[in-house]
């Protein structure tokens, strides 16, 4: 598991009911929340839009589809010692503010060993804050995934015992519809046994927010690379190695209104040059911080969207293997290992 005594990361398992399970996320988080996340700008301006009637709308919706992930935000916020409205308004900073400072870049490597490798940048005051958490919550499929304070898990990188691996990118999309969280439909997604259930439940539920989704299993020789949007959802199959950063790049998708900033613009050149390269190395394009404008590898303080490379993640799906690394570090071995062998039949979603 830890290749590494030291500081960074920890790892953490969980287990209960929905809302034990939300609550033990929420107590880990607590202290980071109240010495830090909540002196954030990126706090205040969500909160500032606590009120805003799309959000009754949201919860409304979210409560209708998904009962056991709202069972899971109100044992967060039990856990967190915050209002339920609050965490549930931080759970929902994407859809309803295009600059939520949630970045991230993704490598994704089709081919008999399918390979996502992915950048998870945030809030730079968070960097010690995080963890990476086994995550059993009765009713769904367990999985693994990095995890920020008062946040649900499943928004940024995961893989789950069915052998699905997902992980999100950022879309500052100017659009919110009446809908439900991307944060949570990206939870839910983690329940789906398939990628076609995965795609299917994208699809089938009314979106609120704009997300880009690299997905991979175990058994399914696809790897997928999915932009959803309140009114469009993008799959398409990857057949050569590619880069995503933090925009709407589909040719179905791209004309959608978003934001593409300074460094999201940067990072997808500079990885599409990289990956145009013979023999290019995920892990390498994902620490380079070369090229003529900002960098992929974010460690700078003062990054003009306020995020940083928190971590690291490298999945290798060499079938019937899932194996991966974690690093939080921007150079030297992984922080943590994975490695299982998984049965590759088809499922279908838990109800």
């Amino acid at each position: 598991m830890s290749t590494d005594p030291g500081e960074g990361l920890r790892f953490f398992e969980i287990t209960g009911t929905p809302f034990d399970a939300g609550a033990a996320l929420g107590r880990i988080g607590a202290p980071a929340v109240h010495a830090d996340l909540v002196k954030t700008r990126a706090w205040a301006s969500v909160m500032a839009l606590r009120d805003d009637p799309r959000l009754a709308v949201m919860l409304e919706m979210t409560e209708a589809r998904y009962p056991r992930h709202v069972a899971e935000l109100r044992g967060l916020a039990a856990g967190t010692g915050l209002p339920f409205e609050e965490i549930f308004a931080w759970n929902c900073r994407g859809d309803l503010w295009a600059m939520a400072p949630d970045g991230c870049t993704t490598v994704q490597i089709p081919g008999t060993r399918r390979v996502i490798a992915h950048n998870e940048d945030g809030l730079p005051v968070l960097r010690s804050h995080c963890a990476i958490v086994r995550f059993d919550s009765e009713g769904g499929i367990p999985f693994t995934s990095f995890a920020y304070p008062a946040s649900l898990p499943g928004h940024t990188f995961a893989a789950t015992d069915r052998g699905l691996v997902a992980t999100v990118n950022n879309i500052r999309s100017r659009q919110c519809e009446p809908g439900v969280p991307r944060m949570v439909l990206t939870r839910a997604l983690l329940d789906c046994a398939s990628l076609d259930d995965a795609v299917a439940h994208l699809r089938s539920t009314p979106r609120a927010g704009a997300f880009h989704v690299s997905l991979a299993r175990i058994g399914d020789p696809r790897l997928l690379s999915v932009e959803f949007t309140s009114a469009t959802v993008s799959a398409r199959e990857i057949t050569a190695p590619a880069v995503h950063s933090n925009h709407l790049i589909h040719a179905g998708t791209a004309h959608e209104p978003q934001v593409v900033t300074e460094s999201s613009g940067c990072r997808q050149e500079r990885g599409d040059v990289l990956i145009g390269e013979q023999a290019c190395d995920p892990l390498a394009i994902l620490r380079d911080t070369g090229g003529p404008g900002l960098p992929i590898r974010r460690d700078d303080p003062d990054d003009p969207d306020d995020e940083n490379t928190l971590a690291t993640a490298v999945f290798e799906l060499d079938d019937p293997v899932l194996a991966w690394r974690v690093y939080d570090r921007p150079s030297g071995p992984p922080r943590f290992h994975f490695r299982d062998r998984l049965a590759a039949e088809a499922g279908r979603q838990p109800s």
